[in-house]
């Protein structure tokens, strides 16, 4: 196994982590699991406009009107696949012996929507190790750093909607697997085939699904499983951790 796809593999494995922190112990309170919920929006808005868009307008050959225009059909295309979902409209969703269906929706949207930002992710960290190994390394560090909310944001829900570990774990696990299977397709197929401009299209639509995920469905439903609590402390501190992580993967030449 080459270097380049190893360093792949433990980036997306990170997310592991993230999902057993999030199954430890008894399910989690209607007051943490608010916080997780905007933590999760904090991430996905922040790397959304802060890292892909802004990387997507700068790729080579990238125009403006592409650009923005893909983001802008990321955002419909959350609200197309929003429609063909069906809505429960939240009464008692955290009751005892009920069923949240509303939050496994919520919880398989999100990873829907961070397995798309990590595909990607994927590829470029395969690539860039490829070229530049110290440079991989430093890349594949932060991006592992970054994945454990990820892997939390992922199956604390999950877990909270089925109280089922082994399926917060297989939840959460698709949204890493899909930064390696980034890596393993750019391993086999991609190469130096990989189009600057098909990334950055690429980037610019999922940073568009990112931001309607975010602001269409985890921040008003951390605002209804608990409404005592203001969902930004949770925003906040997952702009911080993710703002963290992204001044890491900028001394490391990238952004």
């Amino acid at each position: 196994m080459s270097v380049p796809l190893l360093l792949t593999l433990l980036a997306g494995g990170a997310t592991f982590i993230g999902a057993f922190l999030g199954i430890i112990g008894q399910k989690p309170s209607n007051r943490l699991l608010a916080f997780a919920l905007g933590f999760a929006a904090g991430i996905m808005l922040l790397i959304s406009l802060m890292e892909m868009l802004p990387a997507a307008l700068h790729a080579e050959g990238m125009s403006p009107m592409l650009g923005y225009g893909m983001f802008v059909a990321g955002l419909l295309g959350y609200f197309a696949l929003d429609r063909l979902l069906p809505h429960q409209h939240p009464q008692d969703l955290m009751s005892p012996g009920t069923s949240p269906r509303n939050l496994r929706r919520t919880a398989i949207l999100l990873t829907l929507g961070i397995s798309l930002h990590n595909f990607p992710e994927g590829v470029a960290t395969f690539v860039t190790a490829s070229s530049d190994l110290e440079l991989g390394l430093g890349i594949a560090l932060a991006v592992a750093i970054h994945n454990i909310p990820e892997g939390l944001a992922v199956a604390g829900p999950m877990y909270a909607a089925t109280g089922s570990k082994s399926k917060a774990l297989f939840w959460a696990g698709i949204s890493g697997m899909a930064e390696i299977l980034g890596g393993v397709m750019a391993f086999l197929v991609l190469g130096p085939l990989v189009s600057p401009v098909v990334m950055g299209a690429t980037m610019a639509a999922v940073a568009g699904i990112m931001v309607a995920l975010s602001v269409d469905e985890l921040m008003p439903l951390a605002r209804e499983v608990d409404p005592h609590n203001n969902p930004s402390y949770g925003v906040l501190c997952g702009m911080a951790v993710m703002g963290l992580s992204l001044t890491l993967l900028q001394s490391s030449g990238v952004g």
